[in-house]
């Protein structure tokens, strides 16, 4: 459907500089893959940090795994796989005309995220408490290796930048949830849905690389 100049598809008025939803549509999903792909740089670049260092200091690595709990991974690895799970069927009830289905699924969505930074910071007070903290503000007495400090400068970066991606998702899928109760969302127009959904998607596979890395490699 088109205004005079302005096209609205599904309530939406498309953006004035597309020829079509289509094309907006295309040009979005283009956007945020090139923007996953800065990501990917980004976390790639510290995942072969931990990997060089990992080899130089293996005795040194293991010592440090053995402080995280692996359960709490684990539960975190569940929860975040369960979030994902639930903001795909956000997109397909969306697709399919079910908004209240839509908001559900949005909003169990956003409380994955809420249990999972609830956990890491239980997590993270346990390391505090003990004086496992990155880099020189490390005062643990019972280290076994005197570069210990350097496992938990890649814990703590690798998890605090990772959970930041985590709230900022949050943030937006609670952004989502308050258009989908306005009803804004649609067969016609669903990309907000599918824009965010591959970025929290991105922020669960990098989670499933992280796990394995720092918990159990070592």
């Amino acid at each position: 459907m088109s205004s005079g100049n302005e096209i609205i598809v599904g309530g939406h008025k498309v953006a004035h500089h597309f020829d079509s939803a289509e094309q907006e549509f295309e040009a979005s999903k283009l956007g945020i893959w090139l923007f996953l792909c800065t990501e990917i740089l980004m976390f790639g670049g510290l995942f072969v940090g931990y990997v060089i260092f990992h080899n130089i200091y293996p005795e040194m690595f293991a010592e440090g795994a053995k402080h995280l709990d692996w359960r709490l991974g684990s539960l975190n690895t569940v929860v975040l796989l369960l979030s994902s799970f639930t903001m795909v069927l956000s997109i397909y009830y969306a697709q399919t005309n079910q908004q209240k289905k839509t908001s559900n699924m949005l909003l169990i969505t956003f409380l994955c995220g809420l249990v999972f930074m609830v956990i890491k910071a239980f997590e993270y007070y346990h390391k505090f408490h003990l004086g496992l903290y990155p880099g020189s503000y490390f005062s643990y007495e019972h280290a076994e290796h005197a570069n210990l400090a350097m496992y938990f400068s890649f814990y703590f970066l690798m998890t605090g930048l990772h959970g930041t991606h985590v709230l900022v998702g949050m943030f937006l899928i609670a952004w989502l949830w308050i258009r989908s109760r306005r009803k804004e969302f649609n067969k016609d127009y669903y990309t907000p849905l599918e824009v965010v959904g591959l970025f929290w998607h991105l922020v669960d596979i990098i989670w499933i690389y992280l796990f394995p890395l720092l918990y159990l490699v070592g």
